[in-house]
């Protein structure tokens, strides 16, 4: 009798065990990307979401590309729907179109000029460094070469870049060339819906130069030649990749990358995963997602989160002023 009593208790104890190692804070997430395959905001919500399920701390992850208006027509689906457990990733483009007023698909009358100030901030979770390329086979080997060759004929250079006019990748770009000496309105920048058909303009020579995140060109690096990142130094995880600061160009700038909820997530929800955000950050699993993209962790939960972009609105409404796009 005792050797049956024993038996059963192992049994109820490894079922406590198998429940509370199966737990999950939040069980599933909807990933909402307001731009096409191949962009930062597909990379960075498709890579968070393989952390997080590999690392055992969310059952499962789905995910939705919802190209339209630089991101405004999936941020308008959170804010008029208010899907349950769904987040969409964002970066400073979102407070671009806040500065710009970009007007945006919001239903019910008013000025449609959204923010991220109609979403609820999550946190931001990684940085990713801007970057100019050429197609493995340009005759530009370095930043140089195109400033020389734009200010010989500016028609010969023409910019591609993953999102609209007066959005990061055109700013990273304006920004370069305007440290070189050229007018960064004059550049011809070409937009793409993400950063994937930006690319896909470069290699086919639409473009001959190409201005987007790190991340979005690591995994193209057999197509394309790095000639600058806007890093201080050059990075671990590509070191034969130059700066452009230590080619005389002091651009330096990190674009983050975030989640958002719908207006009316819960605190509970909202802690929940932004603390789970967090703590995948420390597992192997992101390591290998971070590693491969070349990002920088900056983790700035809830309340750091929104003083952090407060903080970056009024930097970047300095920043467009200065070359001339406000």
């Amino acid at each position: 009798m005792k050797s049956i009593m024993k038996i059963i208790s192992v049994f109820f104890s490894a079922l406590l065990l198998l429940s509370s190692t199966n737990s999950f804070a939040i069980e599933k997430l909807h990933f909402v990307i307001g731009g096409g395959a191949g962009g930062g905001w597909d990379g960075t919500a498709r890579g968070t979401g393989e952390a997080l399920t590999k690392a055992g701390m969310l059952q499962s992850a789905s995910f939705e590309n919802m190209s339209g208006g630089g991101g405004g027509k999936a941020l308008a689906y959170m804010i008029n729907t208010k899907p349950a457990n769904t987040i969409l990733v964002q970066s400073t483009p979102l407070v671009l179109r806040s500065i710009t007023r970009h007007e945006g698909y919001v239903t019910g009358g008013g000025s449609g000029v959204l923010s991220y100030k109609d979403v609820v901030p999550i946190a931001g979770v990684i940085g990713d460094y801007g970057a100019i390329a050429v197609a493995k086979n340009s005759p530009f080997k370095n930043f140089k070469d195109v400033v020389d060759a734009y200010k010989k004929d500016p028609s010969s250079v023409k910019m591609a870049g993953g999102s609209v006019r007066g959005s990061m990748d055109h700013l990273i770009g304006a920004l370069a060339f305007q440290e070189a000496g050229a007018d960064p309105n004059k550049v011809i920048y070409v937009p793409y819906d993400a950063g994937g058909k930006a690319l896909a303009g470069l290699l086919s020579g639409e473009t001959q130069i190409i201005s987007t995140g790190l991340g979005e060109l690591m995994g193209a690096r057999d197509q394309v030649t790095i000639i600058g990142i806007t890093a201080p130094d050059r990075v671990s995880d590509a070191p034969d990749v130059p700066t452009l600061k230590e080619q005389g160009y002091d651009v330096q700038f990190v674009n983050w990358r975030g989640f958002f909820g719908p207006p009316g997530m819960s605190n509970k929800d909202k802690k929940a995963i932004a603390k789970m955000l967090g703590d995948v950050q420390k597992t192997p699993e992101w390591e290998a997602v971070r590693a491969r993209n070349a990002w920088v962790n900056i983790y700035n939960p809830d309340k750091k989160f929104v003083k952090f972009l407060e903080k970056q609105t009024k930097e970047m409404t300095d920043l467009m002023k200065k070359l001339g796009v406000i």
